[in-house]
């Protein structure tokens, strides 16, 4: 059975490789499908995220990633899939994502949705959030695969922090711009 799981992965999240790994042992084959929303103007160019995904995905031999443009169900029909895989985060994702659900079923009445609920430690989780916490010079390692955050502090000309596992011992983290809290050493 093959499984689409469409996003438009800006950057790509520990939470959404939790529902691809999760889903790859359900799943015959797993597509992760990068699209555009044309709401947003992305960080990453498609190429980017294409490229970020597929090594986050290398050790999942069943997991596959693509581009398309257009309606999702339009791409799952060329594929022969069976089903549309969806993460759930928070009570406001199912609303939105059952709608969705309920708009694909009139449009493939044979494609099925699967809703994964997030795992507990990624419920916070969005590519927003990412973005938002790396603009303003956060550290973003834990929450993106380790290739992902060195792209996303490059992007931000951030210099990576002292938590990238990666980083070495001559790296220092950016100066603070706030002054030492009162009564620290």
């Amino acid at each position: 059975m093959i499984a689409i799981y469409p996003g438009s992965f800006d950057p790509i999240t520990l939470g959404h490789l939790d529902i691809i790994q999760r889903g790859s042992r359900l799943f015959d084959r797993v597509v992760v499908v990068v699209s555009s929303n044309p709401h947003k103007v992305p960080l990453f160019s498609t190429e980017q995220r294409l490229q970020q995904i597929r090594q986050s995905v290398s050790p999942l031999p069943n997991v596959e990633v693509d581009q398309y443009e257009g309606l999702t169900v339009t791409y799952a029909k060329a594929r022969q899939a069976q089903v549309l895989l969806r993460g759930l985060r928070v009570l406001s994702d199912f609303e939105k994502e059952l709608q969705m659900a309920h708009t694909n079923k009139t449009l493939a009445d044979d494609l099925e949705t699967v809703f994964l609920a997030t795992s507990t430690e990624y419920g916070f989780l969005s590519s927003s959030l990412v973005k938002e916490i790396a603009r303003f010079g956060g550290p973003v390692d834990h929450l993106v695969p380790q290739h992902v955050a060195l792209d996303i502090y490059q992007c931000y000309a951030k210099t990576p922090l002292l938590s990238v596992p990666n980083a070495t011992a001559s790296q220092k983290p950016p100066p603070s711009p706030l002054p030492p809290p009162k009564g620290a050493d």
